[in-house]
This record gives C-alpha cells, structure tokens and sequence, in this order.
C-alpha cells in the first residue's frame, strides 16, 4: 500500500510515477473522495468537541443544582447527530482504502522504461548453451518415458497437473533437498516450515488481494481459507503486526511449498507440459531488512537463486524487468530464465524483487529505528527456485541420444549416487 500522506500531499505526482507502469490513476474520483473525508473528519471532530462541552456545561450545573434537563436533551442530539457522521466518516474512510488497496507500488528509480516484456533489459548471462548431435526433444517427450503421466493427472484433477513417478519422482525431492541445504547452510537463511491455507488478509497484506483473486483458488467454509499462490505469502506474514528489534534483522527465511494458482490469465498458453501447473512445488526466499539495505538485499537475493542454477550448471540469463512489466507489489524485480533447447529461447525459473514497504504498510510490519521509532520495514522475495522448472531444465539440458538423461553432479549425492536417469 502507498504512504497515504503521499496521496494526501502529492497526488499528481504520485499519478506521474504510476504512469510509469501503464497505470492511470482516477486523480478525481480519489481527491473527491478524500474531500468528503476532510468534511466529515472536520464536523465529526466539532461534534465532538461540542459533546464534551455540553458534558461539561451539564457537570457543572449539577454541581451548582440547576436544571439540566435541557443540557441533557442538547447532549442526546449531539450524540445523536455525531453517530450519524461517523458511520459516513467510516464509509468514506472505507472506500478511501479500497482504492488504495488497488494501487499498485511505485517504481524504483532504476527501473528501465517499457511498455512490456520487449523492454526488459539484460543484465548477464550464465554458462555455455549446449550444441546437440541430435535433435532435442522437450521434456514430455523425456519425461513420458520415465514417469511423467499427463494422462494420470487428467484422470485425478484435470488440465494442468501431473502424476511423477519412479526417477522422475526422486529428482523431483533431490532438487528440494539440494536448494534448501544450499540456502541453508551457504547462503544464511532460516527455514520456514509454514501453512498452506492462509486467510484473506494474509493475501491482502502480500498484495495479491482484492485485486488478483481470479488468480487464487479459494476454499469453502468459515473462516474463508484460500491455498498459497507463493510461500511469499505466509512467510512474510510472519512479521505481521509485529515490531521487530533492529539489532534481529535482517531476517532472512526458505520455505518449501506447494503452490497453486488458477491461471486465470493464461488461457492457450503452455499448455504442454510442465511449464504452467495449477500446482507445482517451489523453494522461497524471503527478506526482510531495514529500508536503507534493500537494494543491496536485492542484489544478494538474487545471487542466491543464481547460485541454484549455477551449481545445476545450467545456462541462464538476468532481465532487469521495465516499469511495465513489474509486479503490483514490486518496486523493482529481476527475472532469471533458464535455456530450454526444445524452445531454443530462455524461460522465467525466478523472480526477485524487492517490495520496499509496500506489503510492510499493509502488514503493519515495523522495526525500531535509531530514535527509537517505530518504522516501516522493506521486505522482499524471490523464488530459489521453481522446482518444476528445474527439473523441465535438467531434462531438456542434460538429455543423451539414448533417451537417458545426466544427473547433476550436485544432485547425486541426493540421488543414492545414481549418475544416469534412464526410461522406465
């Protein structure tokens, strides 16, 4: 959530900066808006006043033995009449913070101007691209031989999903393993052992509520439960209403999770294959600093999910992502995409960003300052990383002319030392 003061004070600038993203902020609908607010704020607190006087006027009558009837009865209409404008004191203060609540965060200044995806800016690259003697097959092709069942999957849940077993399956937990020792043991971070199922206001304060819930999947009953769409969401939430000492931060945590999202918005998009699952597993870094580090945590951050596909040695590249292609909670991100030959072109396995203290505001997480204030912490996050996609990448990587595939050095040890993946 932007700095309400800053919608107070400078609104056409903060308009200027959304613009930035594609974003056109409705200036008018919310200056009216906070209009109304100022009215009924202003004649709330006249009221009020005027109440307490009459309260007063009504003690000191008492104490003198006069009548008081008649304080009594202008007191009743007082109170009466400030009820009323604070219910529209409430309402307006309520739709006040609906449209806050779906706008999106102001960019950083580094980030490169752009409509969409076109504009991304590439940073670096990673590794050499593989030059076959045959030609590449994609990974359902490798993955149908050894356990990877679409078929399955379509029979228990639908488009979407997928069934691994054998090889496939033991891959599949030897990444998890290898990414959560590495975070673990070489890059610092705490792991988070963290719910599922997360109520509506979790999803608020990481900023995927109210505008994105066509993405989520939500689950009956009381009290309303919706499955993580990111481990970002519970684990960032664990500073929820909390201030924290300065002398603990930064706080840095992994997380292991499932992760389920609708796919709303990609309909015809990736539909072989592994790319795009409602589920899918993930490993989740997430940061939270004092504001004045976030950018060099950014930079860490991303060299710690660099650091998975360079041990996996394969081949990726670093986009820092243009005003139009950031996330509504972001204020800058860097994607890493990893090279899949079948596709002969690098596709997203992360995505880091630092979020500043937007989801802080929402979360009202806070740490003490040097004066001993309360303020606002700067978090981030970013996959370390889709484990589906790793393994898509592997496949595809590391596939033979025989149809086996070489296991990563890395991951043998997680792998009882098997060298080779061969078809079922």
């Amino acid at each position: 959530m932007l700095d309400p003061k800053l919608l107070r004070s400078d609104l056409n600038a903060v308009a200027v900066q959304l613009a930035r993203r594609g974003f056109q902020l409705d200036v008018g609908r919310l200056s009216s808006l906070e209009e109304q607010r100022k009215v009924l704020q202003i004649e709330a607190d006249a009221l009020r006043a005027e109440r307490n006087a009459n309260a007063k006027r009504v003690g000191q009558a008492k104490a003198q033995g006069q009548e008081v009837a008649t304080l009594l009865a202008a007191g009743e209409n007082l109170g009466g009449r400030l009820t009323g404008v604070d219910e529209q004191l409430v309402a307006i203060q309520a739709q006040v913070a609906d449209f806050q609540l779906l706008l999106p965060n102001i960019l950083h200044a580094s980030v490169p101007e752009g409509n969409d995806e076109l504009a991304n800016v590439e940073m670096r690259r990673w590794g050499n691209i593989r030059e076959f003697e045959f030609l590449p097959l994609d990974h359902s092709a490798i993955g149908e031989r050894m356990g990877m069942d679409f078929e399955a999957a379509g029979r228990i849940s639908g488009a979407r999903f997928v069934v691994m077993t054998g090889p496939l399956a033991s891959l599949h937990r030897a990444l998890i393993q290898f990414m959560l020792d590495l975070h673990i043991r070489e890059h610092g971070y705490t792991e988070a052992y963290v719910p599922y199922l997360v109520h509506r206001e979790a999803l608020v304060g990481t900023g995927q509520l109210p505008k994105f819930e066509a993405d989520l999947f939500s689950v009956r009953g009381e009290p309303g439960f919706f499955l993580i769409p990111t481990a970002e969401v519970p684990v960032t939430n664990l500073v929820r209403d909390q201030i924290i000492a300065a002398e603990k931060l930064p706080l840095k945590f992994v997380a292991h999770t499932p992760c389920f999202r609708s796919e709303a918005g990609a309909s015809g998009r990736d539909t072989r294959g592994m790319i795009r699952q409602h589920q899918f597993e993930k490993v989740e870094l997430v940061q939270i600093v004092k504001p004045e580090d976030s950018d060099a945590a950014l930079e860490q951050l991303t060299a710690h999910a660099e650091g998975v596909l360079q041990a996996l040695e394969l081949p990726y590249r670093v986009l820092a992502l243009c005003a139009g292609d950031v996330g509504f909670s972001a204020a800058k991100t860097y994607d890493l995409e990893v090279w899949l030959p079948s596709q002969q072109k690098y596709r997203e396995i992360s995505s880091c960003s630092n979020c500043e203290s937007f989801q802080a505001r929402r979360l009202q997480a806070r740490y003490r300052n040097k004066a001993g204030k309360p303020e606002l912490l700067h978090t981030l996050n970013g996959s370390g990383v889709a484990i589906g996609r790793a393994l898509v990448a592997i496949l595809e990587n590391y596939q033979q002319a025989d149809g086996s595939v070489l296991v990563p050095t890395v991951l043998q040890p997680y792998m009882a030392g098997a060298q080779l993946l061969n078809s079922i």
